[in-house]
């Protein structure tokens, strides 16, 4: 794309200079005939471009960074002076089509939003209304906005929710999205409602999900997953199915019992302090270091943490060399019901028995599962397994060793750290008190087994894959087995 221009007047001293390129568009003001501001944007943040006849007015709307601060909406329009009409209207439409149409992007989304006004400091509807739906309406997105009113109104909705948005959008933190896709189970086309794009705007107290798509360093900004809702691409992810009591659920990012279990449910009372509680929870297991009596029972697929390690350095490269790792172009399923399970809990062969006293097991799906644990560092999005981590109740010594360095993932290195990967596994509780969490949601402490479902879910993302920052050892330095 050869350079184009265009100027615009905000008033009888001031005017913008627009200049788009290939890879950016400058925004340069000038008043009285002074530049007094200039920004260079990024396709990725530019949201729209309308050129206004009843006016004669071109406008343009992006999203900025001033300093290190958070992404801002910028809007500026101007005047256009009549000879320029029919260039000002090119322009636009230029921007329009190198921003959207020319990378497989739809122009002004549909969203079904869910807004939980309850969730972590119970700030979602106040920043849905001041930072998230004026850059949906700066961009020419049409909303359907739903404020839920009770825990499970997300669920029941989505059980009957047309399939025609582009994607669901939650305002809210992981147990709105655990919500969402349990609804989708129960619809009447559950694999094509499961294969909606969902994309999470993080206001809740456990905002893991989100920390997986846009990473460490804007996982918690507002403002970038709101972007991601209109710019990012459908990403096929796995889901589990989680079955207890004849019962089966969907689980998207975690199961856990012991101690990081206690992380979840034993803190559920210290809401308001936000991500903070995860910290004061590991350092209260810490102190108490209670074993948790269960078996627990895989169906393997890898032990090798070399292994595990070199793959995802191999997405890595494919990242690097834009080759396309999901399956997101794959046809999305249709169907009456979810896939069949295909490790019942009458299967008996081919399961291994961890044998070795537990303090906890955390499985899940996606690096992090909050800001200062990235319990799953070798996880990819569609491998069609879950990651397995057991701790052992070896000293309260190695498990400090073993949380060291657990914000970059490097407790997944340490030798008390028992990591697997798994096409299902089982718990058994052996005593009748305990926690279990999925997903951050309070379940029963009792038999449950969970197996995996390639490519069930759809995501929406920027990357292409999880964005989380491993910064660990390269693979072949150390070999170190996962049990």
């Amino acid at each position: 794309m050869s350079q184009m221009s265009i100027e615009i007047h905000a008033g009888p001293t001031s005017h913008f200079t627009l200049s788009l390129n290939a890879t950016t568009l400058s925004v340069q003001k000038t008043f009285k005939s002074q530049p007094t501001s200039h920004h260079e944007i990024g396709h990725r943040y530019i949201l729209r471009a309308q050129f206004k006849d009843e006016t004669r007015s071109l406008s343009l709307a992006y999203l900025a960074r001033k300093n290190k601060a958070s992404l801002g909406l910028v809007v500026i329009e101007g005047g256009v002076e009549e000879p320029a009409v029919s260039r000002a209207k090119a322009w636009a439409e230029a921007l329009m089509k190198a921003v959207y149409d020319d990378i497989g992007l739809k122009r002004s989304r549909r969203f079904m939003v869910f807004v939980n006004p309850y969730g972590g400091t119970k700030k979602g509807a106040a920043i849905f209304a001041r930072k998230v739906e004026p850059i949906f309406k700066a961009t020419g997105c049409s909303l359907e906005v739903l404020y839920t009113s009770r825990q499970g109104h997300a669920h029941d909705v989505c059980q009957k929710l047309p399939l025609e948005f582009d994607a669901v959008i939650t305002v809210s933190g992981d147990g709105l999205i655990h919500e969402v896709l349990n609804g989708f189970a129960k619809h009447a086309d559950p694999l094509k409602a499961l294969a909606t794009p969902v994309a999470p705007i993080p206001t809740g107290s456990g905002n893991g999900l989100s920390l997986n798509l846009l990473g460490i360093e804007e996982g918690f900004d507002v403002m970038a997953a709101t972007l991601n809702a209109i710019k990012g691409q459908p990403m096929k992810v796995d889901l589990f199915s989680m079955t207890q009591g004849g019962k089966r659920s969907v689980s998207f990012m975690s199961q856990a019992v012991g101690l990081m279990a206690d992380l979840d449910i034993g803190t559920d009372n210290l809401r308001w302090m936000g991500e903070t509680r995860f910290t004061y929870g590991l350092l209260r297991g810490l102190l108490r270091f209670k074993p948790c009596p269960v078996q627990l029972s895989l169906k393997l697929a890898e032990t090798d943490k070399e292994k595990m390690a070199a793959a995802v350095h191999s997405r890595e490269k494919q990242k690097r060399e834009m080759v396309a790792v999901s399956t997101a172009d794959s046809p999305d399923k249709t169907g009456v019901s979810l896939s069949p399970l295909e490790h019942v809990h009458t299967d008996e062969e081919g399961w291994t028995i961890f044998d070795e006293s537990i303090l906890s097991v955390y499985a899940g799906k996606g690096p992090y599962v909050a800001r200062d644990f990235m319990a799953f560092p070798v996880s990819l999005p569609d491998d069609g397994l879950i990651d397995v981590m057991a701790m052992t109740t070896s000293s309260r010594g190695d498990l400090i060793a073993a949380m060291d360095g657990a914000t970059k993932g490097r407790s997944f290195w340490h030798p008390s750290v028992h990591y697997v990967k798994a096409h299902a596994y089982r718990i058994k509780p052996l005593k009748a008190k305990g926690y279990l969490s999925v997903d951050g949601e309070p379940y029963p402490f009792e038999e449950f087994q969970v197996e995996v479902h390639q490519g069930m879910g759809t995501l929406l993302s920027l990357y292409g894959h999880y964005a989380a920052k491993l910064e660990f050892r390269a693979p072949g330095s150390r070999h170190t087995q996962g049990t």
